[in-house]
């Protein structure tokens, strides 16, 4: 059964790592809360797609290695240096969950423009396929965000999916320039309202409304950072329920 309205989850959560092996991938709890909201009846559904990161075969074996011991099907979808799946649209609509990586939001949108997916993951979107994912894989879905697609000094990106009408930051809490940048496009217009996440934080959307925070450790938090009249920025920590 699909969720029964379009979902998101919009993280700066995901796998953890085990043994302190950065590759040696541990699903974390994001993972089951998903297929909670997918409402999966037996064997879950999941698709991971890398393309941020490039795709590397790493991070793909990563995946499938996180879940090799879990009661769920796993697949990946790969645009470099061709598509690894003829019909990308049949398979991503039988997905239960679509779970996207980190890396290069800006690389991301233009490859997934260019082979269509942009309007697959649409389609998923409002079928009832929950679309998730962290970092890069959480600021897609948004009309704007902060990134470091162009180089180590961050910069905003507002050609988003737009599937979410917020603006988006990842990592509030452990890359110093996010937040005060954040703040400050929020405050001079070039980035609209919108919510940011702590490591460890996540947000489910429901439709386009926000419905709750979640997380995988405590003391961690999601925000609500927005403009008023007078030009002064507000941010509103929300404390997220831990799974």
């Amino acid at each position: 059964m699909p969720a029964d309205a379009p979902t998101i989850l919009a993280t700066s959560i995901g796998f953890s790592s085990r043994n302190r092996n950065e590759l040696d991938w541990a699903p974390g709890p994001v993972f089951p809360y998903a297929f909670e909201l997918a409402r999966t009846s037996g064997r879950p559904k999941l698709c991971f797609i890398g393309t941020a990161s490039g795709d590397p075969a790493t991070s793909i074996s990563a995946f499938y290695g996180a879940f090799a011991d879990h009661d769920v099907t796993t697949s990946h979808l790969a645009l470099f240096a061709m598509p690894n799946i003829a019909d990308m649209r049949a398979h991503l609509l039988a997905q239960d969950v679509v779970w996207v990586g980190g890396g290069s939001t800006a690389n991301l949108l233009a490859v997934w423009r260019v082979h269509g997916l942009d309007r697959i993951l649409r389609e998923c979107w409002e079928s009832g396929v929950v679309l998730g994912g962290v970092s890069a894989g959480s600021l897609c879905w948004h009309e704007s965000g902060t990134t470091d697609s162009f180089g180590p000094e961050l910069a905003a990106i507002t050609n988003g999916l737009g599937f979410l009408p917020f603006s988006n930051c990842a990592h509030y809490d452990t890359e110093v320039r996010r937040r005060p940048l954040f703040r400050e496009l929020i405050g001079n217009g070039t980035l609209g309202a919108g919510y940011a996440t702590d490591d460890g934080v996540g947000i489910h959307y429901r439709g386009t409304e926000f419905v709750e925070a979640v997380a995988d450790r405590a003391d961690v938090y999601a925000y609500r950072v927005e403009r008023g009249d007078d030009g002064t920025v507000t941010e509103t920590a929300i404390t997220p329920r831990q799974l």
